[in-house]
């Protein structure tokens, strides 16, 4: 199906983060239809008042099924923080299983109550492993492996949805906070949900072994470690190739985009504590201030990008936060400062990170003060590489399907994204994450002539035009599916 949505100057802007959630209510089990999980007929109408839909009948853009519509109003209103996804991982196992998947649920179990323990000291409620595999084989072919992720963020809901989340919950950490779809995990897993159904529907098109995971925790970096430390390939058929999509606040609904090669950054947050030697403001000469020192750690900081990086390269050291003293004239004997490292080749995270200890050691030492504490995060998101032949095929299926002019290549960008997982281990699974575009095109038409920006993923105000937005992700993961299919 060709549609005439077509992509102008796109500005990719992505960012993976997040964090944990209870939700008041079950999203209701929808029985699973075997039918395609698009229709060019059926039109869901918008609830009076409802901010929704308004660009799939006038920009020619297709519909989602009803049903789909309904699962995934079900999940925005019902969203569930890291590592308490439960009730979104229990649909998403019952429409498996609804479909003749076989299905596991509570993948990633040990590893996430062993990980609570260590760096919270104690299991919060309905903090748990809430992974689900399902498998269906379907004869001899490839194996094909379709990730959704289910988590939501710690923002408030201020899209103006009718059915927008009024849930407040508390992280796997124990703080507590409004809770959102926010950054459009309730998409992917409607999406997910219907492309397990229209492949379903079409199985003498194809001949394989599909694996569809629904991943938790992927806001915080840790929902796919969890998942592979409890036997994902090991337990169930190993993929010969990784397929996800994610929304893009910045490309029109209609259609996709896509980066081949590194997609995504490497992403590191390092702690340094700077040690001083406090004391009255009136007398600085008896103290050595950690303030001034952290003053001079950020500013030579920047030259690590700038003189010690390849100008071919891409690398980001951005000090988010620098905290000191309580009072105006007490020098603390104390600083911390909070940075995010962003980088594509591992070689270049090593020099980054290398050079970071490097620069805070000798900035304390020229001040005569303390080695500062330098902690840099084990459990980092390692970059998204997208494998090139994958993407080639992937996307000349989808551009067939929704066409051309509807698919574009992007450059890559600095945000994370924990789907890199799945092809950094030993297997060295070749994989593709590519984007769907969520902004109604009227309105992203309308901000190339605006001072305004669009709402970016993680804004309270991101509003997908969920329709056309979910129908397109349908249309293009089934497209990609049964072409990787024919490779066997």
């Amino acid at each position: 199906m060709f549609r005439t949505v077509a992509i102008s100057s796109l500005a990719l802007a992505l960012a993976a983060c997040g964090n944990g959630n209870d939700a008041p209510d079950t999203p209701q089990t929808l029985t699973s239809d075997t039918g395609a999980g698009t229709s060019e007929t059926t039109e869901t109408p918008a609830a009076p008042g409802e901010v929704g839909p308004a660009s799939a009948e006038a920009a020619n853009l297709p519909h989602a099924d009803a049903e789909l519509i309904e699962i995934y109003k079900q999940l925005h209103a019902n969203p569930e923080l890291s590592f308490k996804e439960a009730k979104s991982a229990a649909l998403m196992a019952s429409e498996l299983e609804n479909l003749g998947f076989d299905v596991t649920t509570g993948i990633g179990q040990d590893w996430v109550v062993a990980k609570a323990m260590k760096d919270v000291g104690a299991v919060k409620d309905g903090v748990g492993g809430h992974g689900v595999v399902g498998v269906l084989r379907n004869g001899d072919g490839p194996t094909l492996m379709i990730r959704a992720d289910m988590d939501a963020l710690p923002v408030p809901d201020q899209t103006g949805f009718p059915f927008a989340s009024e849930v407040r919950s508390t992280t796997w950490t124990g703080v507590e906070s409004p809770v959102m779809h926010a950054c459009g995990h309730d998409i992917h897993m409607t999406s997910w949900i219907g492309t397990a159904r229209a492949l379903v529907a079409r199985k003498d098109e194809w001949n394989g072994t599909l694996v569809m995971i629904a991943q938790p925790a992927e806001e915080i970096g840790l929902g796919a470690q969890a998942m592979l430390a409890d036997g994902l390939y090991s337990r169930f058929p190993q993929p010969d190739y990784n397929l996800a999509l994610h929304v893009s606040a910045s490309a029109p609904a209609g259609t996709v985009v896509y980066t081949k090669g590194y997609a995504m950054a490497n992403v590191d947050s390092v702690d340094i504590t700077v040690k001083g030697v406090g004391g009255h403001g009136a007398y600085p000469h008896t103290t050595r201030d950690p303030v001034l020192i952290g003053s001079h750690i950020v500013v030579a900081l920047q030259s690590l990008v700038s003189r010690n990086t390849n100008p071919q390269d891409s690398a980001v050291v951005t000090v988010g936060s620098f905290k000191a003293g309580a009072k105006h004239n007490i020098i603390s004997d104390e600083a911390t400062l909070l940075l995010t490292v962003r980088s594509y080749d591992d070689a270049t995270r090593k020099m980054l990170l290398d050079g970071i200890e490097r620069i805070a050691k000798a900035q304390a030492e020229a001040f005569g003060a303390p080695e500062p504490e330098i902690k840099v995060e084990q459990d980092y998101t390692p970059s998204l590489f997208n494998n090139a032949d994958l993407a080639d095929k992937a996307m000349t299926a989808i551009a067939n399907t929704i066409g051309k002019d509807n698919v574009k290549e992007v450059p890559p960008v600095m945000g994370g994204e924990d789907f890199s997982q799945f092809g950094r281990t030993d297997e060295n699974i070749p994989g593709l994450l590519f984007w769907v575009g969520a902004v109604e095109p009227a309105r992203y038409e309308a901000s190339k002539d605006s001072s305004l920006p669009l709402p970016s993923l993680h804004s309270p105000f991101f509003a997908p035009d969920y329709d056309p937005t979910i129908a397109t992700g349908v249309e293009a993961m089934t497209a990609a599916a049964l072409e990787l299919f024919k490779e066997g």
